[in-house]
């Protein structure tokens, strides 16, 4: 569709190793998905019916204190996270993620939901803790 974000990724994050081990990212990009208007879904509800669809293989981060996922695109192998955070969902550009995993998910989240979607990119300069 025209109108359909493309997905773009203007930076990657670069993954760094603590001394302890621990991985955290270094920049990147975050695509923060929101409904537009008055109709607000269950977002954590249509995430799962979007992961539980498929092609995607995923677990959550139990630990924290939000819905956070790393997910897995089967069919294009892309890798990235999802978090549900302040009535949006983010999408969590990984160093190898790719548009095109990033944009079925969107394009499966639109299809999941009977709202519109505004989707906005934001390019991120610090440390991210993973």
């Amino acid at each position: 569709m025209p109108d359909d974000p493309s997905f773009a990724i203007a930076a990657r994050p670069s993954r760094e190793y603590d001394r302890a081990g621990r991985l955290s990212y270094e920049g990147g990009t975050t695509f923060r998905i929101e409904p537009v208007g008055g109709s607000m879904p269950e977002l954590q509800a249509v995430v799962d019916r979007v992961l539980d669809t498929g092609p995607y293989r995923h677990g959550d981060f139990l630990e924290l204190p939000m819905v956070v996922y790393l997910v897995r695109d089967e069919e294009t192998g892309d890798v990235f996270r999802v978090s549900i955070r302040n009535g949006a969902v983010r999408l969590h550009v990984l160093p190898e993620t790719e548009a095109e995993g990033l944009r079925r998910f969107y394009e499966q989240l639109s299809e999941h939901s009977d709202c519109e979607w505004n989707v906005e990119d934001r390019v991120e300069n610090g440390s991210n803790s993973s």
